[in-house]
């Protein structure tokens, strides 16, 4: 430290003898210019001595200063040093006695916990004591019990949830039959629609039966050349002036009825002339298609289709299904979709086309293997038909599962057209066939004593045996039949299931 002082204040004289003896020398220049450079140099060595002694005893007593000072802060230290290690001491003491603590507490609770396992064990113990005490007594073990209880509140619950679900059906059925009656109310009331279905038929009048001969020609020939040529087989009987034709094709049994008529007015029956015939026939009848698409298109406001739909539309002119047109059950159904779409919030455009072209499949239906609908829908998307019209068109009749609400209306107007009043016609025998095939299949579950299929097999009444069927099991009875017919049965419209159970007690007064 006093090697700085003494080097600082070394380094502060010369600073200082340097100025002092530039203004010295300028002094006495200025007033004694005669003077020599020894007197000169003696008075500036004077000087500097003396700032020189000055200037290190003003160092030493700043170097004493900052000493003391020093020793002050270290002194100060060393008590604040003292004073943590105290400190340090005394929490070190503290954690110990914690650690002590917690020890000693850890011991308390493993004794604790050893005495309540004790306890619990004490505990099951005497519950097992009791509960073999108590089932001695009872004659019957806990497990048999537990199930029983267990049983009987399955049993509750299972009413219970029978209950609510019966309740909720019934208020949802309600709901829903007065919705949709409303909507088909509606929907069938501005539709103006023929009642009786068109049937067609394939006898062709004669005007005597002297044409009966000239039909059937020398030897058979007339009517072997108009067989092979209309591929129409003609059924000549006993029946006074007519003849009958026969065959799969309506398309074909049409172009031979007119090609027949045609021989007939003219009076000129041979092979040639049912070759001409036939052709001018063919070309008649291929423009009635043309004819009857177009229209059935303009009928129900259809554009932008493609030439081969219309086609195979106006090929159904001539197909039957249970003795309804299909071309006119097409434009009932896409009429019937168009209103319910709007009572219903959707698109009537998208529905309507869907309804119009979900029986196209049967143009070509007797062509080739299938269910219709699916061929209909192929049909349909090779003709670059939109994907929500296609899925209509499969899911009509459930071969494909319905996911948008177009496919279903387009089911609930194919029903209405269906199964309106004079619509179709059955033969007899599928008639009965279908009402005991629907009375054998609600008979076949348990607890039926009779059942009666009525109004046509649109609704079917069942009486039970009111000692195995109670009220609850009565509605899950009519649900499962209804689930079966829907499973197994094929029908227009719906069917009506009720169940009757009646309960009757009769006594003797003697």
């Amino acid at each position: 430290m006093d090697t700085i002082v003494v080097g600082f204040g070394a380094g502060l004289i010369a600073l200082v003898l340097g100025g002092s003896a530039g203004r010295y020398l300028q002094r006495r220049s200025q007033g004694r210019a005669a003077a020599t450079a020894d007197e000169i140099l003696g008075g500036a060595r004077r000087d500097a001595q003396l700032m020189l002694t000055r200037a290190e005893d003003e160092a030493r007593a700043q170097a004493e200063v900052y000493r003391d000072r020093e020793e002050a802060t270290l002194e100060h230290r060393k008590i604040e040093v003292g004073s943590l290690g105290d400190r340090l001491s005394q929490r070190e003491a503290t954690l110990e006695q914690r650690a002590a603590n917690l020890a000693q507490r850890e011991t308390l609770i493993i004794e604790r916990e050893r005495a309540l396992s004790d306890a619990h064990r004490d505990v099951e113990t005497e519950r097992e004591r009791v509960r073999s005490e108590l089932e001695q007594v009872a004659g019957f073990d806990a497990g048999a019990a537990k199930q029983d209880l267990m049983r009987r509140v399955e049993d509750e619950a299972r009413r219970d949830a029978m209950v609510l679900m019966r309740d909720l059906e019934a208020r949802a059925r309600e709901e829903a039959d007065r919705r949709a009656r409303r909507i088909l109310t509606t929907s069938i009331q501005r539709l103006a629609s023929s009642v009786v279905a068109d049937s067609t038929v394939s006898v062709v009048a004669l005007p005597s039966d002297d044409m009966k001969g000239r039909i059937i020609g020398r030897d058979g020939r007339n009517i072997r050349a108009f067989e092979a040529v209309t591929g129409v087989n003609i059924i000549v009987d006993d029946t006074p002036e007519a003849v009958a034709l026969s065959t799969f094709d309506p398309v074909r049994r049409e172009i031979a009825r007119l090609a027949l008529e045609r021989l007939i007015a003219d009076g000129r029956i041979h092979p040639a002339a049912i070759e001409d015939a036939h052709e001018k026939a063919i070309a008649e009848v291929e423009q009635s298609i043309r004819d009857a698409g177009e229209w059935a298109l303009l009928e129900v406001g259809l554009t932008r289709m493609h030439p081969e739909l219309i086609n195979l539309v106006g090929r159904l002119k001539y197909r039957l299904s249970y003795g309804q047109n299909v071309l006119n059950h097409l434009v009932e159904a896409a009429k019937i979709a168009s209103m319910l779409a709007a009572e219903l919030g959707v698109d009537p455009e998208e529905a309507r086309r869907a309804a119009f072209l979900h029986d196209i499949g049967k143009a070509v239906s007797h062509e080739l293997g299938g269910s219709h609908a699916l061929v209909g829908a192929e049909i349909a998307r090779r003709f670059g038909e939109d994907p929500a019209i296609v899925h209509g068109i499969e899911a009509h009749h459930n071969e494909v599962e319905a996911r948008t609400l177009t496919a279903i209306i387009v089911q609930a107007a194919d029903a209405v057209s269906a199964a309106r009043p004079g619509a179709r016609r059955e033969a007899v025998e599928s008639y009965v066939r279908r009402l005991e095939r629907i009375e054998e299949i609600a008979g076949s579950f348990s607890g039926v004593e009779q059942v009666f299929a009525m109004q046509a097999g649109r609704e079917v009444r069942v009486v039970v045996d009111p000692g195995e069927v109670d009220d609850l099991g009565a509605s899950d009875l009519a649900r499962r039949i209804s689930k079966r017919l829907e499973d197994e049965l094929q029908y227009p419209g719906q069917i009506a299931i009720t169940v009757i159970r009646e309960l009757r007690a009769t006594d003797y007064a003697r």
